[in-house]
């Protein structure tokens, strides 16, 4: 039976999570000739349905430095039999002919859950639409233990598009093991919903939500910035009366915590000035090489677990 990861709360508990950032600590250290070779007989497909960076070239690298074999698909919706009107069923049966594992990002919430219900080969969410992106919280929390050292009794500020960020979905899900303190920081049409902020609270999770950042900057210990997604709203008005509500620039930064963190899971609009790069609380560049390791980590435990 395949493993499939599509959403983070199957089976990511402590356990497994300090595995698999052990794991990744370790692929950090080693240069990539002393890499070992544990997926060399496997083959890997990404499909991106949706575009992508940092998570399509992270899979990709990742199976390479593993020795693995990769195929792949960018721009899936385009450039594959599913703009003829082949469905995503037969698309992924037909991939299954050709990998041993898919990682694919669709424009759909609940695409990854409908390929797995047919894959017998692992499915990987690397994102599906609104709804969640697992891997991307893996590496967030990864980013946050490496850089403060811990998690509990961190006070988090989660910033932007509560609403559709799938990362946010995802990390708010993880974090819902910890003792922490999060600030939901967002316009109001734009707050985590209910279903999250009910888990955050039913795990004893210390919430405040607010609209305003003034407050919450100087008591946060991580603040983990979202974009506004233009492509989830449904009329560009509503996008462009809200889209820059929240935008950090080094005044914001002066008045945080020197030892705070920030985080970004990338692309940025105009949300984090260019300026705040040389800060040394600006970490998101460290967080895009983050994912790297926390993947391969993920793909020798998939195929080899």
């Amino acid at each position: 039976m395949s493993v499939h990861v599509i959403s983070i709360d199957q089976y990511f508990d402590k356990d497994l999570l300090a595995k698999l950032y052990k794991r990744a600590n370790d692929f950090s250290k080693l240069p990539l000739a002393d890499y070992p070779k544990p997926l060399q007989h496997l083959t890997l497909a990404t499909v991106f349905f949706e575009p992508s960076t940092r998570t399509r070239l992270s899979f990709e690298t990742a199976i390479q430095n593993l020795s693995g074999q990769l195929i792949t698909v960018e721009n899936a919706g385009d450039f594959s039999s599913a703009k003829k009107g082949e469905s995503l069923e037969d698309t992924i049966l037909t991939i299954n002919a050709y990998a041993d594992g898919i990682v694919m990002r669709h424009p759909q919430i609940g695409a990854a859950k409908q390929a797995a219900k047919v894959s017998r080969v692992p499915i990987i969410n690397a994102g599906d639409g609104g709804g969640e992106h697992p891997t991307q919280a893996l590496l967030d929390l990864y980013s946050i233990q490496q850089c403060r050292g811990k998690i509990d009794g961190l006070s988090i500020g989660l910033v932007g598009d509560l609403l559709n960020g799938r990362t946010i979905h995802s990390l708010v899900q993880l974090l819902a093991q910890y003792h922490v303190t999060i600030y939901l920081i967002a316009p109001d049409s734009l707050q985590l919903p209910a279903k999250y902020l009910k888990l955050l609270k039913s795990n004893g999770a210390t919430i405040h939500q607010v609209d305003n950042w003034d407050k919450a900057l100087g008591k946060v210990d991580v603040l983990y910035m979202t974009r506004v997604q233009k492509e989830r709203f449904k009329f560009v008005e509503d996008y462009l009366a809200i889209k820059d509500s929240f935008i950090l620039t080094p005044k914001q930064v002066a008045k945080m915590k020197k030892e705070a963190i920030i985080l970004h899971p990338l692309p940025r609009v105009n949300e984090i000035d260019p300026a705040v790069d040389q800060d040394p609380r600006a970490k998101y560049f460290e967080q895009v090489k983050n994912g790297l390791y926390v993947r391969m980590a993920l793909l020798e435990y998939l195929f080899k677990h």
